[in-house]
């Protein structure tokens, strides 16, 4: 299976140039960094030990920001070694105080560039986050003898049935890696099935929290004598059902502001165009001039700052869930005492839904006009939820932890 593997691999980095230029146009490329997808790197190895954690994309990133600053205070690492597959992630990469770690663009998975890839920064320890499976590297890294894991492993029914369409070599591929410890019991279930041999549930490091706070800040002064909620990590239409959501309450409630935070920041002039329709008025968070008074929608069109206004917001809409997404993480919300609304699609993180809804911390909502009936009974609520707040801190702690330790003896 392999030799079919490398076959499609090297089709695909013989077509990368084009690939590559096109995802530039699109804004989804870096037009300086790309190379480093070739191997040409723009930061450097030192001397000593080099811990490399693999992340996808965003989400896989900010779970492991607070392992990162943990590791960083170890003096037998030397240097610590992120990749991400997106620019989005390498843009949120840049806003943290980090000493000792860097980022690079993760290469394109061909024999010969996975081979360049290892001999250059020689890891210690390689961890993968979550689902991230790159053949090449996989079994180069088993060749050269180094020691890799698969953190924070998240498998879904619908991912084992496509690794089991290729069982031997799937199971050549999970077999390989030192410890794998899956962020529930039904990834357990599934990475037992796929060969793995020690599987460890040390908790979802998405729990923990990192304390280091991001370079700057916003004027809470702005939002002063307004009434928040807040759409959050919103996908197509979603952010047309803010803006009608925001109509509706507004012959109620006449000082409402809506922030909307798109999952995708490159969607901006879409979002904004289709927003249009709706005669809003729309204030741009990287816009230089100050928010006028009669503002109807904040729209923040940078990366990385949704924590700053889940701070200042009391209700929180978490999108990708009034659409079949599957929803998106809860947790950095709900760790600030915001009380969640969610659609019916939040099959990738139930589990974590599941609990903060025992909690109260998290409602469902069907429709629309569900939405609005939820908030216009909250919104006049003043109150967040500290003692689940502390709750919370208290499981991630723990997670953050026992997830330190355990790649502390790896090393």
């Amino acid at each position: 299976m392999i030799f079919f593997y490398r076959i499609l691999i090297n089709c695909v980095f013989i077509f990368s140039p084009l690939i590559i230029f096109l995802r530039i146009l699109n804004n989804k490329e870096s037009p300086i960094r790309f190379k480093e997808r070739y191997c040409l790197f723009s930061k450097k190895k030192i001397k000593g030990n080099l811990i490399w954690l693999h992340v996808a994309s965003v989400g896989e990133l900010m779970s492991v920001i607070p392992l990162i600053f943990k590791l960083e205070k170890k003096k037998n690492i030397k240097q610590i070694l992120v990749t991400t597959t997106t620019i989005s992630s390498a843009n949120i990469f840049k806003k943290f105080k980090f000493k000792k770690t860097l980022h690079q663009f993760f290469p394109i998975d061909n024999n010969f560039l996975a081979k360049k890839f290892i001999n250059y920064w020689k890891p210690e320890l390689a961890i993968f986050v979550e689902s991230e499976i790159w053949p090449n590297i996989l079994i180069n890294l088993k060749k050269k003898s180094i020691k890799h894991v698969l953190l924070n492993a998240r498998i879904t029914n619908k991912t084992y049935r496509k690794w089991m369409i290729i069982n031997s070599f799937s199971k050549k591929l999970f077999q390989n890696f030192d410890a794998v410890y899956p962020q529930n019991n039904e990834t357990r279930k599934y990475l037992k099935k796929l060969g793995c041999k020690n599987i460890k549930i040390i908790g979802n490091l998405k729990y923990s929290n990192y304390q280091e706070s991001l370079k700057e800040g916003i004027k809470k002064n702005i939002f002063k004598n307004k009434i928040i909620w807040c759409a959050s990590s919103t996908h197509k239409t979603e952010e047309l059902i803010a803006a009608n959501v925001h109509k509706e309450l507004k012959k109620k409630i006449k000082n409402l502001l809506t922030i909307i935070i798109p999952r995708h920041v490159n969607r901006k002039d879409e979002i904004l165009n289709a927003l249009k329709n709706y005669k809003l008025k729309i204030h741009l968070h990287s816009s230089k001039i100050n928010m006028r008074n009669d503002i109807d929608i904040y729209f923040v069109d940078t990366y990385g700052e949704t924590k700053k206004f889940f701070k200042i917001s009391k209700i929180v809409f978490l999108g990708g869930s009034l659409v079949k997404h599957g929803g998106q993480n809860p947790l950095e919300a709900a760790r600030l005492g915001c009380n969640i609304l969610h659609g019916q699609y939040t099959y990738n993180f139930s589990e974590i839904y599941s609990d903060l809804s025992k909690n109260n911390q998290a409602k469902k909502v069907y429709s629309q006009n569900h939405l609005i009936s939820i908030l216009q009974k909250n919104l006049i609520k003043k109150n967040k939820s500290n003692s689940f707040i502390k709750k919370l801190n208290k499981i991630g702690d723990l997670i953050l932890k026992k997830t330190q330790d355990e790649i502390i003896k790896m090393i």
